[in-house]
């Protein structure tokens, strides 16, 4: 909301809702606009009201299950999701900026999508001390280098000298054989025997 603001001049009201803003010309913070955008007609209600008290145009991103009632031009849109609402307003404040002729349709917009989402400042820290521990995990040189001898390090036999290579593929796997290799036939101590 707020850099859709920044790009269009808009004057944003993120957070709480001052109820009689829109229709009690006492209090200080009484506005007069001549349009409203609501993200969600359901949390917005107390807003909604009053611009319909006020005779006040609204245009509010609706999910399926939003009241429209006061709502003049509703917009389909999943107006949970942050990173879904940061880009409705990214395609509304583009679409303003054209319309106003400040940018043609023809060239591209520079401000890209991303700096339209919203991010916690304290979780930007955390990711940033993590992704620091990350790099230092993996910098870091390990306490006892590994030998580059690798004839030293046994099992260093042959591959041409035999042992697994010369056996038959035609012989019966190792490890038993006779049940054990018939699958069809009841396992020993299975389900019979617990009570299945």
């Amino acid at each position: 909301v707020l850099k859709f603001s920044q790009y269009t001049g808009a004057h944003p009201m993120a957070g709480r809702w001052m109820p009689g803003t829109l229709t009690n010309q006492i209090t200080t913070k009484y506005l007069e606009p001549r349009l409203l955008i609501v993200t969600d007609p359901r949390t917005d209600s107390q807003a909604l009201k009053e611009a319909s008290y006020a005779s006040i145009p609204v245009i509010a991103l609706c999910d399926t299950d939003s009241p429209l009632e006061s709502v003049d031009i509703a917009i389909p849109a999943n107006n949970k999701g942050k990173e879904s609402i940061a880009l409705l307003y990214w395609l509304l404040a583009r679409e303003v900026q054209y319309l106003r002729g400040s940018l043609s349709r023809s060239q591209e917009w520079d401000v890209m999508v991303d700096s339209f989402f919203w991010r916690d400042p304290e979780e930007l820290m955390r990711q940033e001390e993590m992704d620091q521990d990350f790099q230092d995990q993996w910098v870091a040189k390990p306490a006892a280098p590994a030998a580059d001898d690798w004839a030293g390090q046994g099992g260093g036999e042959s591959w041409e000298a035999g042992g697994a290579g010369d056996a038959s593929w035609d012989a019966p796997a190792a490890g038993g054989g006779g049940a054990a290799d018939d699958w069809s036939a009841p396992a020993a101590g299975g389900a019979e025997g617990a009570g299945w």
